[in-house]
């Protein structure tokens, strides 16, 4: 394993992190009494693998389900703590709530330390307010710290660019949690910023969010070769050494495979990543056209400012990824959480189209754009495509 400095916190992180999101028993808040023994068991041998493979950072959070629960006894039962521990606590505007929340964490990982406390979801300016205002949340984290309970003090996001850099900016955090991978780069800038001010950088789920690369489209695979898209991707996110770790979210053990394999070609990034992004590009160019494939993203409305909360940019990004990578699986699942993803996933789908909302106040919030027309041909095929079904968010938050 390779390991790299978690900005100040100081810490020595390993490239890859075992996100706990996958293999617990449950979404719901069980009690252990609850959980078999086979269940235990399978957590228990994924602990046991993270160690032999050096992968000495777990992360889970409050809403992960039974994460906290099952890892609690899990370092118990393998009397191995790993040696960076991180959870997530969302905020709150009642902060003896938010302690509250902690504490119970603390307890049910059976530690006597968090070494990272990340305040989960700063999503909002309100969330970034709860967090940041005198006697919220980080005051109380920063008692906490004074009694040796926590480390140091991140935030995870799945916001806009200009409010993850707002909560840079405060130089009040010490480390992100935020979204970054091939198919989506708009945290670069991010990135930037959180290393001028010694953040570190953890990257979220950038095998399922990254484009479902644990079952890849036949012309992913085609385009990725002669790597597998999971290892292209991690190669593309740690050859940026402003990136120090990969949440590695493991369902089963074979899962830790692919990504040691990304680990091991590290030293050789440079021979296979650029290759495969002007591969990945040219298609992009051949499928999409040039100047759809330079120029589709430039004056979108954002959903708060188009009619019945329509994501159009996001929308517009699935139906790329279908006609660029036949992404269809990661485009149904991301197209039907809209509308259902609160604050984690902003916005609506296409469903309302032809409905509540006409193509004509459509073609008014787009009319800064290169091909409205186009636009709303997209957004009707997906709605034809996707529109019957919903999803929704698997944690219970």
């Amino acid at each position: 394993m390779q390991y790299r400095r978690f900005g100040r916190t100081n810490l020595k992180i390993p490239v890859l992190s075992l996100g706990s999101m996958r293999f617990q028993k449950s979404w719901d808040q069980l009690d252990f009494s609850e959980i078999s023994n086979q269940e235990q068991n399978k957590v228990e041998k994924i602990l046991n693998l993270a160690n032999q493979y050096g992968l000495n950072h777990v992360e889970t959070a409050k809403y992960y389900g039974t994460s906290e629960v099952q890892l609690g006894m899990g370092f118990k039962n393998t009397k191995r703590i790993p040696k960076i521990i991180q959870t997530k606590i969302p905020p709150n505007s009642d902060p003896e709530l938010f302690e509250a929340d902690v504490m119970k964490s603390i307890e049910k990982l059976k530690v006597k330390k968090i070494d990272l406390l990340a305040i989960h979801g700063i999503n909002t300016n309100d969330h970034l307010h709860q967090a940041v205002r005198p006697g919220g949340c980080i005051d109380i984290l920063t008692n906490l710290q004074k009694e040796n309970l926590i480390g140091s003090i991140g935030f995870s996001t799945h916001g806009k660019s200009s409010l993850i850099e707002k909560a840079i900016s405060t130089n009040l955090f010490d480390y992100v949690n935020l979204h970054w991978y091939f198919i989506n780069q708009d945290n670069t800038n991010v990135i930037n910023l959180a290393n001028k001010h010694d953040l570190g950088v953890f990257i979220i789920s950038p095998t399922d969010k990254g484009g479902h690369l644990h079952t890849p489209s036949a012309k992913m695979l085609e385009l990725c070769k002669p790597l597998h898209p999971i290892v292209f991707n991690d190669l593309f996110c740690l050859r940026n050494k402003k990136v120090h770790t990969l949440s590695v979210g493991i369902e089963k053990e074979e899962d830790f495979d692919l990504h040691l394999q990304a680990v091991s070609l590290l030293s050789e990034s440079e021979k296979y990543v650029p290759k495969i992004i002007k591969k990945l590009r040219q298609e992009s160019i051949n499928t999409l056209g040039l100047e759809w494939h330079q120029n589709w993203n430039i004056n979108l409305p954002s959903w708060e400012y188009t009619p019945g909360n329509i994501n159009i940019p996001i929308l517009l990004w699935l139906s790329n990824l279908i006609d660029w990578l036949d992404l269809e699986g990661f485009a149904k699942a991301r197209y039907q959480l809209l509308g259902n993803g609160s604050h984690w996933f902003p916005g609506r789908n296409a469903n309302l189209l032809d409905v509540d909302v006409s193509e004509g106040q459509l073609i008014k919030v787009l009319e800064g754009h290169i091909n409205p027309k186009k636009v709303i041909k997209k957004l009707r095929t997906l709605k034809e495509k996707f529109g019957d079904n919903v999803s929704k968010r698997l944690s219970k938050e």
